[in-house]
């Protein structure tokens, strides 16, 4: 059975450490099941994302989207920042590292900022329990000082949407977060 236990930092955030089972041919995780989290539902999509070292990507946000991380490839940093106004944990940030070497999946709900930071070259797989839809891909300025994420690169590479994110307290009070909010 994996380890799976609710961050002490950020509310609803959930980490798991699975077990590994193998013998000469290799090893087996089981890494999801939607019965682990309280607010977990069907996931409906699954993403894959390639990235070298050095590249960071985020910080993104959903007001309905939930997201559940594994790097299955490499070691990324992965930033968390409690957006949602009301949360007992409001403001909080949380960095932690998923890897291949530790197997660690993370269930981010919506309202939560999630980004990551290529440590090596590595590919970070993700489940969503909605559809695309653009009109719910926000993002807050991933070097925001309120927000003080320690990244671990020194040189990041950013694409163009998340080099013009706003800063936390310019978020669109339409696009601000609450706690309790899904659909």
């Amino acid at each position: 059975m994996p380890k799976i236990v609710e961050s002490e930092t950020i509310a609803d955030v959930w980490i798991v450490d699975p077990e590994g089972h193998g013998d000469e041919r290799g090893r087996f995780y089981e890494t999801y099941r939607r019965a682990w989290f309280p607010l977990g539902r069907e996931m409906v999509q699954g993403n894959r994302s390639d990235k070298a070292a050095g590249a960071v990507v985020g910080l993104h946000y959903h007001l309905h989207q939930a997201d559940y991380w594994l790097c299955p490839r490499g070691r990324a940093r992965v930033v968390l920042h409690d957006l949602r106004d009301g949360s007992r944990t409001e403001r909080a940030t949380l960095t932690l590292e998923i890897s291949e070497q530790n197997c660690r999946g993370v269930f981010i709900p919506p309202g939560v900022a999630h980004g990551f930071a290529s440590l090596t070259d590595l590919t970070i797989t993700y489940l969503v329990d909605s559809y695309y839809n653009p009109d719910d891909e926000l993002g807050v300025a991933w070097d925001d000082p309120e927000i003080a994420a320690d990244w671990g690169v020194t040189h990041p590479i950013l694409s163009a949407r998340d080099q013009i994110n706003p800063r936390r307290a310019d978020i669109d009070p339409a696009r601000q977060p609450h706690a309790g909010l899904r659909r």
